[in-house]
């Protein structure tokens, strides 16, 4: 399921591509008709997200929610200097399209239209998420309040959406080792003050995230791809990890072997040493 940071890129680049503009909506593959009937030729105010929620708001109060799920996808592409629409290939829920942009909607989990009071109860419902601006929906406290409450382990919280809005497994099996945090501790036993550092690092890494389409967890790797961007350079960022997918591996800080186990459903990675349970 793409991580919260994939989301927000994808809000920019449908709010690039339709945002004030009034796009074609229709749904080729025919599950959408409705809805796409509702939204076609009505102006597109912005597209955002929280977590991993995406929304597309249109003028007149109406909303275009899209949940990707594990196999969802949405590209916004250019048409092409001619004018010629790409055709529609496989099973297309939701088609936008404009003159310069079309975007096809493929295997989401969630596509409907909903009012004002509908979005809000979806977005109160999760955690607050590192890439919203600082306020209502950018709060620590209101994640660790749920955190320091529960006995469920660190590594389950930080992937529930309603503790934490946008951080899938990746940015959680590296967070944790970049703090040296057992990820089975149990969340009551995580003090503020460590809270407070992992908070901080996901607001500085995930906008990274945004930006590059890639997830940095590295500092070697952030300092090299931040120079790049002062550049003006926008190079491929290196896919590597310090412990997520390196089972049986050394460590790259102690030198201890990196630790696997499936904790709710999902594949835990940490290091046995510089992370242990003390």
């Amino acid at each position: 399921m793409p991580e919260g940071h994939t989301l927000h890129r994808l809000a920019g680049a449908l709010d690039g591509a339709f945002g004030g503009r009034t796009p074609e909506v229709s749904s080729p593959q025919g599950r959408f008709a409705d809805g796409a009937a509702v939204l076609d030729g009505v102006a597109v105010d912005r597209a955002w997200a929280h977590g991993k929620l995406l929304f597309v708001d249109f003028a007149g109060g109406r909303t275009l929610y899209v949940h990707l799920g594990l196999i969802g996808t949405w590209f916004v592409v250019p048409v092409t200097p001619a004018g010629t629409v790409p055709e529609v290939t496989g099973a297309v829920r939701l088609r936008l399209l404009s003159e310069h942009h079309v975007a096809d909607l493929r295997g989401p989990m969630a596509c409907e239209v909903l009012d004002e009071a509908r979005v809000d109860a979806l977005v109160a419902r999760q955690g607050p998420d590192p890439l919203q601006p600082v306020g209502e929906h950018n709060d620590p406290d209101a994640a660790y309040r749920r955190i320091v409450g529960s006995g469920r382990t660190i590594a389950e919280l930080l992937m529930d959406q309603t503790v934490l809005a946008g951080v899938g497994n990746i940015y959680r099996c590296e967070v944790l080792w970049r703090h040296r945090l057992h990820p089975l501790r149990p969340g009551r036993s995580l003090k503020r003050a460590s809270w407070q550092l992992v908070w901080d690092d996901l607001v500085r890494l995930m906008p990274w995230g945004v930006r590059t389409g890639s997830i940095i967890t590295l500092d070697d790797v952030l300092v090299d791809t931040e120079a790049a961007w002062d550049r003006g350079e926008r190079s491929e960022v290196p896919r590597e990890f310090a412990v997520y997918q390196r089972t049986g591996l050394p460590c790259l800080r102690c030198g201890s072997t990196v630790r696997h186990k499936v904790v709710a459903g999902r594949n835990l990675f940490w290091c046995g040493g510089c992370q242990r349970r003390t």
